[in-house]
């Protein structure tokens, strides 16, 4: 018996739509995966919201040695950075876990990590070998707060005689350990105060944004570890650099300008390119309304003098550390002229640059004959 024509051709076309659908979807699902390997950063909008603590894409195999060219840079003038760094002394420590040490810890530890008088690096766990300090806590960030007061409890019980200051950053956050050495000169440690980027919500003076850094006087730290003895201030908040900063508003820390002599930003809750493009980051987004100071889109939003930035990835680490500490333009001697630190024995400036400017006029000395 023939197949009636009509139910062939219903066949066929069933058969040809589904071979069609199968193949739609093999090619979609192709392109979706494409565009999820080159998904760029998404910035949640929300300033206390999750940071990329889980995100595989960005991990770098392998570690830098960022120094081993040390001799192109032999006969460099440092003598103010190398006098600052033994006057204006800093203890860093890092908020870092357990998975995290090899993926993102020991891309601070080989570039900025070197320039801190002191380092530690603040884990729950205990790690002997990379070393961490071990803080008994759980991990996640409904614990960072909880983190911070121990770390902080940690550094005054064990290190508040090795420095004057005390630099809390994620292990994501790039820190320009000279710049802030500049910035901490012309303050007493024995002061109460503390810098970061100033934020203006819910805190009468502001607080500092966690994710950029944020640095404590040594009167700081001691009231800072004593207010939970005194239960002044307490760590029932999750959300770690608000709580950080209403505690300190209580305790009578004052919240310090960490802006530049031309009322730059120093310290930066992103990565450069954020900050630098105008229209990366959309007026909607979190940050407009968070700054204490107005903040400025483009070149002028950063100054030349930047502590930190965050949101930093292991490749991005390593670039920083390059274009900062080992790109020079040539034929530069200042840039910028900030104000001289105090009680330096150089050179005063303004004789530097009366020397630079005869010798503009007067061009090099001319070879004897």
């Amino acid at each position: 018996m023939a197949v009636p024509k009509s139910l062939l051709n219903f066949l066929t076309f069933t058969f040809g739509s589904a071979i069609g659908f199968f193949l739609c979807y093999m090619l979609f699902s192709l392109i979706l995966e494409e565009q999820v390997k080159t998904e760029p950063r998404i910035l949640y909008n929300d300033p206390h919201g999750r940071h990329s603590d889980d995100d595989e894409s960005d991990q770098l195999k392998g570690q830098m040695n960022f120094n081993a060219d040390a001799g192109q840079h032999k006969d460099e003038d440092k003598n103010i950075a190398e006098e600052l760094y033994h006057k204006v002394k800093i203890l860093c420590w890092v908020m870092t876990g357990p998975q995290n040490l090899e993926k993102k810890a020991r891309h601070v530890k080989a570039t900025w990590a070197q320039r801190c008088n002191r380092m530690l690096f603040m884990s729950s766990e205990e790690n002997k070998d990379f070393p961490a300090v071990g803080l008994e806590t759980k991990e996640g960030r409904d614990q960072l707060y909880w983190k911070t007061i121990k770390a902080f409890q940690y550094v005054h019980d064990h290190h508040l005689g090795e420095a004057d200051w005390f630099m809390k950053a994620d292990d994501d956050t790039y820190v320009a350990l000279d710049n802030l050495r500049w910035l901490l000169s012309k303050y007493n440690p024995e002061e109460a105060i503390y810098f970061g980027r100033r934020f203006k919500p819910y805190v009468k003076q502001g607080y500092m944004s966690g994710g950029a850094g944020y640095v404590l006087s040594k009167e700081a730290l001691r009231r800072f570890v004593d207010a939970f003895k005194t239960n002044k201030c307490s760590h029932s908040s999750s959300i770690e650099d608000l709580a950080l900063g209403k505690c300190m508003e209580a305790i009578g820390v004052k919240a310090g300008d960490s802006r530049d002599t031309s009322g730059k930003e120093t310290f930066h809750p992103f990565v450069p390119e954020h900050h630098l493009i105008k229209g990366y980051l959309p007026k909607t987004f979190w940050y407009w309304n968070y700054n204490y100071y107005p903040p400025i889109e483009g070149p002028g939003c950063c100054s030349d003098l930047a502590v930190s930035f965050h949101y930093v990835d292991a490749a991005t680490m390593y670039q920083l550390e390059y274009l900062i500490y080992h790109l020079r333009p040539y034929g530069y001697q200042f840039r910028y002229n900030p104000d001289f630190p105090k009680n330096l024995k150089t050179q005063n400036l303004s004789d530097i640059a009366k020397d630079h400017a005869k010798l503009k006029v007067e061009g090099p000395p001319k070879a004897s004959k």
